[in-house]
């Protein structure tokens, strides 16, 4: 038996999710909707819990989605863990991104301007990440950037100057404003992760995917920096 909400301006995501885990587990699902805020806070005082949806199974609850998927012997993934798995996905669909422009363009994948794409791609999805609460980010920010700690507005620049520097080479135009800035923010960057994680030894997480982030700083955020230095030396030689 399942208890979720299902009201005419509000339907409990997390009730959709218990049924759909409950009928692909292969249990008949007896679904019992909460149409209203007061009959879903008598249902609560009544079973003495504080949350919907609530899953009854045999005549015992087991109590709302993350409870099921521990009774079903599934992961219940941990909001707080760290994990590199967004900075991995990003770069993934980036490198297929510009391997399908390069495609597009010459007919060939593997291409020196598909190399420049995947980083000018990367940094433009990343910048756009950190623009989604450029509050949040700095605040990351602050943690460990040396120039962003001295001079504070620093937090709030970065993501636009790396934006700037990631669409214009995209386009291969403007080198004298995209290689000077790629160069600067990608050293200062990469010395400053370099001092917190490998000199500090501080255990931070990285706001290279925005102020929400889990990705712990390290290996994968000095790997961004260096991108963006190697890119724009790669683009002054040529």
């Amino acid at each position: 038996m399942l208890y979720r909400m299902v009201m005419p301006g509000h339907t409990c995501p997390w009730g959709l999710k218990a049924k759909d885990l409950l009928r692909r587990s292969g249990f008949m699902v007896e679904d019992h909707h909460l149409t209203s805020a007061a009959q879903t806070d008598a249902f609560k005082a009544e079973q003495g819990v504080r949350t919907t949806p609530q899953v009854f199974i045999g005549g015992e609850r087991v109590g709302g989605y993350d409870d099921l998927r521990r009774f079903l012997g599934k992961r219940v993934p941990d909001p707080k863990a760290t994990s590199y798995r967004p900075v991995a996905v990003l770069f993934a669909l980036t490198a297929l991104t510009a391997l399908a422009a390069s495609y597009a363009v010459s007919g060939e994948l593997l291409t020196a301007r598909a190399l420049q794409w995947f980083i000018a791609f990367s940094m433009v999805v990343l910048a756009l990440l950190k623009l989604q609460n450029v509050e949040s980010f700095s605040a990351m920010f602050l943690n460990y950037d040396l120039l962003a700690r001295r001079w504070v507005p620093y937090g709030y620049v970065y993501p636009y100057a790396e934006a700037l520097a990631g669409v214009l080479m995209v386009s291969g135009a403007l080198k004298w404003i995209s290689i000077p800035v790629a160069l600067f923010i990608g050293t200062i960057g990469a010395v400053s992760v370099f001092k917190a994680v490998y000199v500090d030894k501080r255990e931070l997480k990285c706001a290279c995917v925005g102020g929400s982030s889990n990705v712990p700083l390290g290996f994968v955020s000095l790997t961004e920096n260096l991108m963006m230095i190697g890119m724009a030396l790669w683009m002054l030689w040529m």
